[in-house]
């Protein structure tokens, strides 16, 4: 495997900031792994311990938020902050202190991970509706020839982001009619028909796959129910690999259970990690995969890029890549 695997489709898009940030040394933190120190000083950058001269921090723990959120307030003059992963949920409480436009700028790696997640999310789309995960199960030869080609099926697409765009380029060799569900009615290269949040009750009773690749906000959580769920025509899929908030887990339980549903391929839960003793891991036609569709071999190469990228747009013309409203949360 090398460097060049993955592309970053956001790559050459930075934007600027709504307040320019003061160039100057960056720390590397919690911890400064080689590869992300070279990539810092790919980019011009120099690489300190922080101090009171530190002005950009590339952060790599999403489990340390709390400690990242000390360390900026001890340290105002910090003008820019690399989170690690596309999501920041995990950086949600740490993100609404600066909700008024105060503080760092932020930037993250969306969009950075879009080719490993969407094959991921095609992959699993595939998988439940060929039914793979039951017949893997079954453990001796069926008696009948079953499952569903992805071939010309009407697709429901939560979400507009990066991975979003990459699996509308993954799924047009399958001649699908994909529409996607967005904040704005913006129309997608790929997509079939666009509409709003809004509509979502309206386009799920004829989606045969339903993927979702949204953001997980507070107005996101448990976007898909009992209602929603029971909206779903009988024989669709459900796939997730966005966050495990998006979905209602209890629900997608009974819903499995009812038989009405061709399966879900999940790479995201809630809870995560998923308790042994989960009803989901008994449940047949439910495909876990274990928050595997970008692998730390798959991304630490696509974030030391992203990395570089932003370094050189920080000390030079302020365009960033992925950058975050902590008011929206992502």
């Amino acid at each position: 495997m090398t460097e060049q695997q993955h592309r970053d489709p956001l790559c050459g898009t930075g934007a600027l900031p709504s307040q320019r940030c003061e160039p100057g040394p960056i720390a590397v933190l919690p911890s400064a792994p080689n590869a992300f120190v070279e990539a810092v000083v790919a980019g011009g950058g120099e690489v300190r311990d922080i101090d009171a001269s530190t002005r950009g921090v590339v952060w790599l723990s999403e489990k340390r938020a709390d400690e990242l959120r000390g360390l900026l307030r001890a340290h105002p003059q910090i003008g820019w902050v690399q989170l690690p992963w596309a999501g920041v949920d995990a950086f949600a409480d740490l993100l609404s202190d600066y909700a008024d436009g105060s503080g760092p700028v932020f930037t993250s790696a969306k969009g950075a991970y879009s080719e490993p997640v969407a094959e991921h999310a095609v992959t699993l789309a595939q998988a439940v509706l060929r039914e793979l995960a039951p017949k893997a199960r079954h453990a001796q030869w069926a008696q009948q020839r079953t499952g569903q080609s992805l071939y010309g099926r009407r697709v429901v697409l939560v979400g507009a982001g990066g991975i979003a765009a990459e699996v509308l380029r993954l799924l047009a060799p399958y001649r699908v009619h994909v529409t996607v569900v967005r904040r704005t009615a913006a129309p997608m290269v790929g997509a079939d028909e666009t509409v709003t949040a809004d509509a979502l009750h309206e386009v799920l009773p004829r989606a045969e796959v339903l993927i979702l690749a949204a953001a997980a906000t507070s107005a996101s959580r448990h976007l898909i129910g009992e209602r929603e769920l029971a909206l779903l025509p009988e024989g669709a899929g459900l796939v997730n690999i966005a966050r495990g908030a998006l979905v209602d887990t209890a629900a997608l339980v009974r819903a499995l259970a009812s038989g009405r549903l061709a399966g879900a391929g999940l790479d995201v839960t809630e809870p995560e990690p998923l308790p042994p003793d989960h009803a989901l891991w008994g449940e047949p036609r439910c495909l876990i995969t274990s928050h595997s569709a970008d692998t730390p071999e798959m991304t630490a190469p696509l974030l030391a890029q992203r990395v570089t990228e932003n370094v050189r747009g920080f000390l030079g013309d302020g365009r960033l890549v992925g950058l975050v409203d902590p008011a929206a949360g992502y």
